[in-house]
């Protein structure tokens, strides 16, 4: 007699037949599934019915298949009845199809080490066979009727310890596989546990069934595609438990991952996988349309792989600068491009929303018959069945939002992957001198132009030269794709003949890095704020040279988001460092990427006109000293011998890094101190302070971060490299000049232990309040004054040296200097590192100058410093300006000077 079922089964019953039919054939499931099935299904739950001996393989295949129904009643009860989100059915079928083949490697394995003995690595120590489950199975998003695609790879060649009998460790690993295989995919009378694909082994139906990892690294290097790099995204080793072989089996898979994943993400943005990836789906779209499964929802239009290859593309760009993005499952990685502002959140909620109804969608059509199929059905009462099951009222509601989320799917996947070089460019004539001269020389001048035959020769040397001649053709055809656009683009700015000169040296300087060029053809966008930087700044035109990899930062949306996220970026810097630990030349080429990466944010900030001088200075410096704090603990770690675990170590800052005023290419100024009695502290620190000025200093494959320049501690070059706190208090109160006390005025704690940060800074108020002769510190100061006159001034009644020139910046400074070497002792508000205009407002509050001559040359000190950036932005940075255009502010500095100092 049938046991009665549940009632509130009857809403699964009516969807599936294959579930009906079940229950007919085996009654004895019922009252197991009662008892069960109000709770997801769990692995003890599948593990209970396989720890038993078993008599031959035919009860082991028995065992398994009826396992496998089991365990599909209780996803289909729980799915279909309301009681089961996606992501618990996934996972789920992740979980029976975990446990079903390591049960299935497990037996066969121990089979084979009876008749053969353990196969051994060189060490001797008996191997597992690595299971590597590939795409949905890999990603643990396996759906209800899923093929599961394995890639059998084994750690090491040699033989095994058979007393009787030993084969080769390849032989011992292809017998498991096949075993494993018919184990699981074998058709019996109680059906099969899973149609196993072996495919994407390497070399596919024609290789090996098992690889080993030396033969799996060489076919990567040798002959994997790009296909495969898109497979092996979500490949997971299955049998990684604990239980699998110990360590040993750890190492084995760590070294899998090191060999997967130089090939799987490319050290460098690898835009050219979107032109790879639209290539694949073309072929899948034109797969669809032969076989007419336009109603296909897993590979027609908006369909789920569509989902899939949006969210994978931006891995295989991406994930090799960025490993959080090297994870698997579809909507994690939707979920982390959102948060990366990769794409927006709306995007991601549609995507998100989509993929979930498809996936749903895909299971339900599944369960019906449990057959692994994805097209809509034609017949209506079964349409019906499926709509009913997805809380719709008939299949006409059903639809409409169906097509709905399709709809949604292609206009976000044609925004990733439509190719926006489809069709030539009205320009391409131009750009490869197919017109004649008079039409070449007209289309320039149309475009605004002034000196196009210049630019007709310029476009002339690109062609004929051998970088251009020499080119791969996969490179010149993105090169004379981008081409057109450049002009285009450039014809678009203040000065098109400055802008397409600097853009084709560009060009022709990322020419051989194909992914360049295909993030430039793929984001249109992108080349024109090239463009844009190239007309306005020489040194951003040189800047980008130096850095092409900064061409990502053109895609970021918060591009020009003057409020720059300091706490996110320090946490997500040292996220990155925390995944590279103790490789020292990545954590150094990381910090000099987010370096070159915030600067160049800031640059196109300035460029547009949204910083101050004031601001971006202050950014700059924010910078420097995040990256100088960060640096020093990489740099202590690296010390064999240290005494402490964390520095009594500070890092000071002078000159424009004490003073908040540093430019995009500031030297700093830095002196080392410690607070340490250790006996080793002396020893340690001076090597600290060595180090961390080769991590600074250093050119790597990712540049530099910083010149830095130490001759300002005690005793100069002659003085040692980091010094005691008591030490530096005795030689500012005994040995220090006026000059080193002026550089004071400018000096603040940057990075290090803020307690040796609090005594520098008490002893830098201590030496400020000294009461002074102003007689005699006024003779120092003009003194000093006069010595960088002699060196460094331009003497010319045209022409005005902005910082060494009388009336000019150095006279600003030394007013300021004086004022607090001579005054602080009265005034401690003196001693505050402000920056000079401040303090110049504070010194006229105080009556030690007047007022309005302090307003009238901190306005002068402002604009001097924006002229000097603009200089230094131009392809003219030393040039002087010329003396008429500043004649009011060399006056106003002059009379504040005469005030001050008189004629001296």
């Amino acid at each position: 007699m049938t046991p009665p079922l549940a009632p509130r089964w009857q809403r699964a019953l009516d969807h599936s037949r294959y579930l009906s039919n079940l229950f007919y054939a085996r009654p004895d499931l019922i009252p197991e599934l009662a008892a069960t099935w109000e709770a997801p299904l769990s692995e003890e739950l599948l593990q209970a019915p396989l720890r038993r001996d078993f008599a031959d393989d035919d009860a082991v295949r028995s065992t398994l298949r009826r396992l496998r129904q089991r365990a599909m009643a209780h996803i289909e009860l729980r799915d279909l009845c309301g009681l089961a989100p996606l992501a618990e059915v996934v996972e789920s079928m992740t979980l029976l199809a975990d446990v079903t083949t390591n049960f299935a490697l497990d037996h066969y394995h121990r089979q084979l080490v009876e008749m053969f003995g353990e196969p051994l690595d060189r060490q001797g120590r008996p191997q597992r066979l690595m299971v590597v489950g590939m795409g949905k199975l890999g990603g643990r998003e396996l759906n209800v009727s899923s093929d599961v695609d394995y890639i059998f790879i084994y750690p090491e060649d040699g033989d095994t310890a058979g007393a009787k009998k030993s084969i080769e460790n390849f032989d011992f690993f292809n017998r498991l596989g096949k075993r494993v295989i018919q184990a699981l995919g074998d058709v019996t009378a109680d059906g099969q546990v899973f149609r196993v694909d072996m495919r994407l082994r390497p070399n596919g139906d024609s290789g090996p069934l098992v690889c080993s990892l030396d033969g799996l690294e060489n076919y990567f290097v040798t002959q994997g595609r790009e296909w495969e790099r898109y497979a092996w995204i979500k490949a997971r080793v299955m049998n990684s438990g604990p239980n699998a072989a110990g360590e040993a089996m750890a190492g084995w898979i760590d070294a899998l991952q090191r060999c997967a994943r130089p090939f799987i993400f490319r050290k460098y943005l690898d835009f050219g996988a979107i032109n790879a990836m639209r290539d694949l789906h073309a072929q899948i779209r034109r797969e669809v349309a032969r076989k007419d499964m336009a109603e296909h929802v897993k590979l027609g239009p908006g369909g789920i792989r569509e989902v899939e290859f949006i969210a994978q593309v931006f891995q295989l760009i991406r994930g090799g600068r960025d490993p959080a993005l090297q994870i698997r499952p579809t909507l994690a990685v939707l979920a982390l491009l959102a948060e990366r502002k990769l794409i927006p959140v709306e995007t991601e909620q549609e995507l998100r929303e989509a993929y979930v109804f498809l996936r749903r969608l895909e299971h339900r059509l599944q369960y019906v018959e449990d057959k692994q199929t994805h097209m809509l059905p034609e017949d209506p009462a079964e349409r019906e069945k499926i709509a009913r099951s997805m809380d719709f009222a008939d299949w006409n509601a059903l639809l409409a939002v169906l097509n709905q989320h399709r709809e949604i799917v292609s206009r976000h996947f044609e925004a990733v992957f439509s190719d926006p070089e489809a069709g030539e460019h009205p320009l391409t004539g131009l750009w490869l001198g197919q017109l004649d001269e008079e039409t070449a020389l007209e289309g320039f001048g149309n475009l605004g132009f002034r000196h196009p035959k210049d630019a007709i020769a310029r476009l002339a040397d690109l062609r004929a030269s051998s970088r251009y001649q020499q080119l791969p053709a996969a490179n010149r055809s993105r090169l004379d794709a981008v081409g057109p656009r450049l002009i285009e683009a450039a014809g678009a700015t203040a000065d098109p003949d400055t802008t397409l000169a600097r853009g084709i040296g560009f060009l022709e300087h990322i020419a051989r890095r194909g992914a360049y060029l295909a993030l430039l053809q793929q984001y249109p966008m992108a080349l024109r704020r090239v463009a844009d930087m190239m007309c306005a700044s020489h040194w951003a035109a040189d800047y980008l040279n130096r850095y092409p990899l900064l061409l990502d930062e053109l895609l970021d949306p918060r591009l020009y988001e003057i409020a720059t996220d300091w706490t996110g970026f320090r946490e997500n810097l040292r996220a990155t460092l925390a995944q590279n630990v103790g490789d020292t030349e990545r954590e150094m080429d990381i910090l000099r990427e987010m370096h070159h990466a915030q600067v160049f944010r800031l640059l196109a900030q300035d460029l547009a006109g949204l910083q101050t001088i004031e601001h971006l200075s202050d950014h700059l410096t924010e910078l420097a000293d995040t990256l100088v704090q960060e640096t020093l603990p990489l740099v202590w770690g690296t010390i064999k011998k240290r005494h402490c675990d964390t520095p009594k170590f500070a890092v000071i800052g002078y000159g424009k890094m004490g003073g908040k005023e540093l430019g995009y290419a500031s030297d700093l100024d830095l002196v080392y101190l410690f607070d340490d009695d250790a006996m080793d502290a002396e020893e340690n620190y001076t090597r600290l302070g060595q180090r961390l000025n080769s991590w600074l200093s250093n050119q790597t494959p990712a540049g530099i971060l910083f010149e830095t320049d130490l001759r300002l501690r005690p005793n100069g070059d002659s003085g040692l490299l980091a010094v005691s706190v008591d030490a530096f208090r005795d030689y500012q109160l005994k040995n220090a000049w006026t000059w080193e006390h002026q550089a004071l005025t400018r000096a603040r704690f940057c990075a290090g232990d803020p307690a040796v940060g609090q005594r520098f800074e008490a002893i830098r108020t201590e030496i400020l309040r000294l009461p002074r002769d102003l007689a005699k510190l006024k003779e120092d100061v003009v003194a000093m004054r006069q010595k960088m006159y002699a060196a460094h001034a331009l003497n010319s009644e045209t022409d005005f040296a902005l910082k060494h020139d009388p009336g000019g910046i150095i006279d600003v400074e030394f007013i300021v200097q004086y004022l607090i070497l001579g005054h602080a002792h009265q005034y401690a508000e003196l001693t505050g590192n402000l920056g000079n205009i401040a303090l110049l407002r504070i010194a006229g509050e105080l009556g030690l100058i007047d007022p309005a001559q302090a307003q009238t040359a901190g306005n002068a000190y402002r604009e001097y410093r924006r002229l000097q950036h603009a200089r230094r932005l131009s392809a003219t940075p030393k040039a002087p300006i010329p003396r008429e255009e500043v004649e009011t502010h060399i006056a106003a500095v002059s009379t504040l000077w005469q005030a001050v100092f008189g004629n001296a």
